[in-house]
């Protein structure tokens, strides 16, 4: 993952300076810059005549344009504390021959604290998908050793191409996508086994990945289910909502009346995914 936070942009025209980072870590790397990975040395097409791209692409360069971006197949990505997730990402363009990508985070483009982070490989996997148009495919990684609690929510995707007349055109707010923490939920129904009619006590912890400590901890006054799948049936009903406490602890209690299952269930939120605890099976005497 290359991850920074100094822009200069593909045309040269924009400069940011470094990104602050608490002094605890300050040992991060987490400057960024737009990528060039067009440079000047690369042989113009046109000027080589050859104003056919090599996948097949034919529009000029006037028509270029960088037109659609997807990542994870347009469902948000998500990252824990520990090990480093790698997405899919493509993106489409016309009259183009090679597409770079990257993912940021930040009020703009220019902000000096916005964040970014490159496609992971130095070519991109291109074909052309008509006469005109070509999409890339290459990945991104969001490795949670580099990542803060602020940077979970909405993320642009923008990209550099490389048209078929040599020239560069960038586009740095192709689509949005969103990163999202991820999140644990726990359920123990008890006592185990129980009398019928006899209370039932549902304890539980919903969590989420904490960037800044690289641990879980508590997500704190949330709504969480309750749900109650009966032995042979196919599907949970709800029964109650809880509200999570300061540490993300929940606690309730019912009446028992037929074997099954008990468990848990967040709806998610913009910056923590759904999570549903496995069900725990109570005999119900």
């Amino acid at each position: 993952m290359r991850i920074r936070a100094t822009v200069a942009a593909v045309s040269g025209a924009l400069a940011l300076s470094a990104l602050a980072v608490p002094a605890a870590q300050a040992e991060d790397d987490r400057s960024w810059s737009v990528p060039q990975p067009f440079s000047a040395s690369q042989p113009a097409k046109a000027e080589s005549g050859k104003g056919k791209s090599s996948f097949g692409a034919t529009a000029k360069a006037g028509a270029a344009k960088i037109t659609a971006a997807v990542l994870n197949g347009g469902k948000p990505a998500v990252a824990g504390t520990k090990t480093p997730q790698t997405y899919s990402l493509s993106v489409t363009a016309t009259g183009v021959s090679d597409i770079y990508a990257f993912v940021w985070r930040g009020s703009s483009i220019d902000d000096p604290n916005s964040i970014g982070i490159d496609q992971n490989e130095e070519a991109s996997d291109c074909t052309a998908v008509n006469a005109t148009t070509t999409t890339c495919k290459m990945t991104v990684t969001f490795d949670p050793a580099f990542l803060y609690n602020s940077d979970a929510g909405s993320w642009t995707i923008g990209a550099a191409a490389l048209t078929n007349d040599g020239e560069v055109i960038e586009n740095y707010a192709v689509a949005k996508t969103s990163l999202q923490r991820f999140s644990k939920l726990t359920v123990n129904a008890a006592p185990e086994p129980v009398k019928k009619g006899a209370t039932l006590t549902a304890t539980g912890k919903l969590t989420r990945a904490h960037w800044d400590t690289n641990t879980y901890k508590g997500y704190t006054n949330q709504p969480v289910k309750l749900q109650f799948r009966a032995k042979d049936a196919t599907s949970y009903t709800t029964v109650k909502t809880v509200t999570s406490s300061s540490t993300g602890a929940l606690k309730t209690t019912v009446k028992a009346s037929a074997d099954g299952y008990w468990r848990y269930s967040f709806a998610g939120t913009s910056t923590t995914p759904a999570v549903s605890a496995a069900g725990d099976f109570v005999d119900v005497k």
